[in-house]
């Protein structure tokens, strides 16, 4: 196989980079097998209600919305739960700088799929964060007053006692969680499809419990450096 070769560079660098390069196609082997079992999923249970959300309406005022009204011309939707409930002087740093990232994605994304972001602060609070962070192409919508966040593990209120015990939650305690999920209409009927679990699964030793990398540009161009992502720097709301 040849490859690429550049200027200065030594015989044991090319050997070692041809070594990780094989390495890194064994990679993408394996993130394409993992997506087609994703794609190859049965549908997951049907959505107990028509959850109501808020958002910002074409008048600019706040108007209520049901999920099933959330696909617009798609069968697909991607909601993704955002840490910024009202308890909150300021927004998820992760999920913000994830977000900073997405959102120049998310006019190319609605084409194929309907996108959202959803967050427990009222619709007002969320706008005027998007403003100031210079959000133009994503959905927000507050689920203030429904009960999504708790169903579809937005927050750790229904997480079983086990649960709670392996994602460190104390007695009476609660907070909003960030996590992907996935919804599929069919037949006139909303079926959960896919959600990001691996923040919630039982943590490997030696492993972060992230679950939303491959969405996240940052970490991966870091993961290019030769510092990497580094074992205590994290992203910033601001600097």
């Amino acid at each position: 196989m040849e490859h690429l070769q550049y200027p200065n560079e030594s015989e044991g660098y090319r050997i070692a980079r041809n070594r990780l390069l094989e390495e890194e196609i064994k990679l993408r082997a394996q993130i394409e097998a993992v997506a087609a079992r994703r794609r190859a999923l049965p549908l997951g249970g049907e959505v107990p209600w028509d959850y109501v959300f808020e958002r910002i309406g074409d008048n600019l005022m706040p108007q209520k919305v049901r999920m099933s009204e959330l696909f617009g011309p798609h069968d697909t939707m991607i909601l993704y739960s955002f840490m910024y409930g009202p308890e909150r002087d300021s927004p998820c740093s992760g999920c913000t700088h994830l977000l900073d990232g997405i959102d120049g994605a998310a006019r190319h994304l609605t084409q194929r799929a309907a996108f959202h972001v959803v967050a427990k602060s009222p619709i007002a609070r969320l706008m005027a964060l998007a403003r100031e962070r210079g959000w133009q192409h994503m959905s927000l919508l507050s689920t203030a007053g429904n009960c999504y966040d708790g169903d579809y593990f937005g927050d750790t209120t229904k997480l079983s006692k086990a649960m709670r015990l392996q994602h460190s939650v104390p007695v009476g305690k609660n907070w909003d969680e960030t996590i992907f999920n996935v919804f599929k209409k069919r037949n006139g009927k909303i079926h959960h499809f896919w959600g990001s679990e691996m923040a919630f699964a039982r943590p490997v030793p030696g492993q972060h419990h992230r679950a939303g990398d491959m969405a996240d540009p940052l970490w991966n161009l870091l993961d290019m450096t030769p510092e990497g992502r580094g074992e205590t720097w994290f992203p910033e709301v601001e600097y």
